[in-house]
């Protein structure tokens, strides 16, 4: 397997010095390893993707990240001013602030699975202080032990990719649709998360598969009539893995008259050579910078 990114936005050179007082913001999943840099002063100014041919390749990322961080100037520095790790594992739940209980939050995922979890997992939980809610999802021992290993000195915390999401999505209109409610859609491989916000207020999360773009436009349209909406009334903010030139984008459009591509969240600052990039592609990685102190 090639360790070279597929996309790197990067400064001239690394300075160790001034990594002490930057932060990075690591995004793990089957498919993929994203990461990005924030300086010392918040801006963001390195960010490179890495893919796994999951077709040729069933080993988990636990077992391919050591080839990637070894050889890397950036990821192998072990001194920062924080670390932050995304995992997009297959389990999570929300739940409210006021009902949450640490020692519980493996049955929240036993009971939202429908089973317990299995020896190599174990349950976290991220606070959403803005939706009053955790983020309760499960995590891999010894993914979480390579990170540890990685970085032991350092102030190291695991969100799951919902919460990046959720963080993201309360940018997502850009401040031009007032009190029009929100659906942003972030965009995998089969897999879309949907976040409906109206005011700032959380409405609605969840993620879900779909195997074709009827079945999409389908469980959306069933979803808002559920929260007594209709699709005109609502902006439909697309992110993640999706173009004007697809399919999915075609028939979407035909439901949602106030369809729109996303832009980088208000508060994050880029680095010039970000420009480079589709604004909308990265907003998982985005949110996960906003998460930093």
């Amino acid at each position: 397997m090639s360790t070279s990114p597929t996309v790197a936005i990067r400064q001239e050179s690394f300075d160790p010095i001034q990594a002490e007082q930057a932060t990075l913001c690591l995004e793990v999943a089957k498919d993929r390893f994203r990461f990005a840099m924030l300086d010392h002063e918040g801006l963001c100014v390195w960010l490179e993707e890495f893919m796994f041919p999951s077709l040729l390749n069933e080993r988990p990322p636990h077992d391919i990240l050591p080839t990637i961080f070894e050889q890397h100037q950036v990821l192998s520095h072990g001194s920062w001013r924080q670390v932050l790790v995304s995992v997009n594992s297959p389990s999570f739940t929300l739940i409210p602030k006021a009902l949450f209980r640490k020692e519980y939050a493996g049955s929240y995922l036993a009971f939202m699975r429908g089973s317990e979890l299995m020896p190599h997992e174990f349950p976290a939980a991220y606070l959403h202080a803005h939706d009053q809610c955790y983020v309760v999802f499960n995590m891999d021992h010894q993914l979480s032990d390579f990170f540890s290993a990685q970085y032991p000195l350092q102030q190291l915390s695991f969100v799951h990719q919902t919460s990046t999401i959720l963080e993201s999505s309360r940018y997502s209109d850009g401040g031009k649709t007032g009190l029009r409610p929100v659906l942003t859609l972030y965009f995998e491989n089969e897999f879309v998360t949907a976040v409906v916000r109206q005011s700032g207020s959380l409405k609605y999360s969840n993620r879900f598969g779909y195997k074709n773009p009827d079945d999409l436009v389908y469980y959306l349209l069933y979803l808002i009539a559920e929260l007594q909406l209709t699709p005109d009334v609502l902006t439909a903010v697309l992110f993640g893995e999706i173009t004007p030139f697809s399919e999915t984008y075609s028939r979407l459009a035909a439901f949602f008259p106030n369809l729109r591509f996303g832009q980088s969240p208000a508060p994050l600052r880029l680095a010039p050579d970000f420009d480079e990039l589709p604004d909308h592609r990265y907003l998982s990685l985005y949110g996960l910078c906003l998460l930093s102190d």
